[in-house]
């Protein structure tokens, strides 16, 4: 402490008055005080008149500045003696600019100074504590905020194991539902072949049995037909010559005659109908079998087998007249409509289409799975497909999803996806089956015919809310909607 002391004595000695830092190049006046060169050069330039010492007021009669080596050496030991001080006292670290321990600490910069910065004008007017002081404030304040993270990481790390648990758990249930796909799966398949090869055996039997009865039957039939065509030419030969000679031995002909009719051929035992009618039932109650398993796959896989969408509910749509385009002829029944050349007086609804020749259907569709079908015939330009409830009804629409619209269509013999860019396909189907999967946000289109998918917008590009049949005709066009 006592060495503290000397060195903040030593440190007061070397300190300009004038700056309150250790001296800079240290110049002597005639008075014996001491200043920067620099602190009293500014002191005697605002002075026109006398020169005095800033300490003392002692007037000086020229301006005489003797530099003081002497003591700038003694200001760089002074440094080098705080500079041991601070670091043999385990001091808070040493002020880059004096060289000075950090003992103080500033709390408007927030920062370690030294006693000469506290002295200077940068820190005069600042709020200085003790560092040590400030170090404890500080402490307890990053301690508090050191409970509150250990707290909300502790949370997280909870968070973090109860999730980690319920995804092992998933995973292992998942991983058992797997194993036993896998195994059914496997019986299944086993069953299946099993099944195969027995039925396919039975069949060879049959046809072997129905082969060979075939094969005797055919080789009895060409014996007689041939021992027949032999007696029929002699037969033949004999009635062309005269009486007396065609009367000889007539008894063994006629004979011969009897002997020689037709003998029915051997005919399928009722035993062997039985086999086949039996293995016809086996064959539909198989079937039956794989049908009800086939209506449980997925629509996706469904449509992709080319299958029946059993799991969607056909929809009775019919047409919307009050939305209809005024050149847009309706059935009675509202199931079809046509182009007409000449427009129509109807009122002018704001749900109508006043440009496009469009109509939608009455029916809206939020949730669930649903399909319907349209006769769009062999030619003309149209369109079919599905439209939000808010799509564009006045002046030009984008017919695409942009514009609220998933519809196939055809223009001028071209078949076509309405999506951006238009997307050919292969030749339009005459009936189209529209299916629409509100719950996953997704269209497909179908060929009614052979059940073969045309296009699907994928799952989500439908957003929510209500959605409507929509059709699009023009000249020449009509189209139906199907029972």
């Amino acid at each position: 402490m006592a060495a503290e002391s000397s060195v903040e004595s030593l440190q007061g000695e070397v300190t300009c008055p004038v700056c309150l830092e250790y001296f800079t190049e240290p110049v002597s006046l005639e008075c014996g005080h001491n200043f920067c060169r620099a602190c009293i050069s500014q002191c005697w330039e605002r002075s026109a008149r006398d020169i005095t010492c800033p300490q003392c007021r002692e007037t000086m009669q020229q301006r005489n500045l003797r530099p003081n080596r002497q003591l700038a050496n003694v200001v760089e030991i002074t440094k080098r003696l705080s500079l041991q001080a601070a670091k043999g006292t385990g001091g808070e670290g040493v002020c880059g600019e004096h060289q000075e321990a950090l003992k103080l600490f500033c709390e408007e910069d927030q920062t370690p100074i030294c006693v000469v910065c506290d002295r200077s004008r940068a820190h005069r007017a600042h709020t200085v504590v003790p560092i040590q002081e400030a170090g404890q404030e500080y402490k307890e304040r990053i301690q508090a905020h050191l409970k509150t993270l250990r707290e909300e990481r502790e949370k997280l790390l909870g968070l973090k194991a109860t999730g980690e648990g319920n995804s092992q758990e998933y995973l292992k249930q998942i991983q058992t539902e797997r194993q036993k796909i896998v195994s059914e799966f496997q019986e299944l398949r086993q069953f299946l072949e099993e099944q195969e090869r027995l039925l396919l055996a039975q069949l060879e039997k049959l046809d072997e049995e129905i082969e060979r009865i075939q094969n005797e039957n055919v080789s009895k039939l060409s014996e007689q037909i041939s021992h027949l065509s032999e007696l029929i030419s002699e037969l033949e030969g004999k009635c062309q010559k005269p009486a007396s000679e065609f009367l000889q031995d007539i008894r063994s002909t006629l004979s011969r005659c009897e002997k020689g009719k037709f003998q029915q051929p051997e005919e399928i035992s009722p035993e062997l109908e039985e086999q086949v009618s039996d293995f016809s039932q086996k064959t539909i109650v198989l079937l039956e079998i794989l049908g009800k398993f086939k209506d449980t796959l997925p629509p996706a896989l469904e449509m992709k087998r080319g299958g029946s969408l059993g799991t969607f509910r056909q929809a009775n749509v019919t047409l919307d007249p009050d939305t209809a385009h005024p050149q847009l002829i309706l059935s009675e029944d509202r199931k079809s409509v046509r182009w007409r050349d000449t427009r129509q007086q109807l009122s002018k609804k704001p749900e109508r289409f006043d440009t496009a020749p469009c109509v939608l259907g009455c029916e809206g569709f939020t949730s669930g799975r649903h399909c319907w079908e349209v006769e769009v015939g062999a030619g003309g330009s149209w369109a079919v497909g599905v439209a939000k409830e808010s799509v564009k009804r006045k002046g030009g629409i984008s017919l695409s999803p942009d514009g609220g619209i998933w519809a196939v269509g055809q223009w001028e013999g071209q078949f076509q996806a309405l999506i951006s860019p238009v997307t050919p396909l292969p030749r339009a189907p005459s009936r189209i089956r529209v299916c629409l999967d509100c719950d996953r946000g997704q269209v497909t289109f179908i060929d009614a015919g052979d059940k073969a998918p045309i296009f699907t917008f994928p799952s989500g590009s439908v957003p929510g809310g209500r959605i409507r049949p929509w059709i699009w005709v023009w000249k020449g066009s009509r189209l139906s909607l199907c029972p």
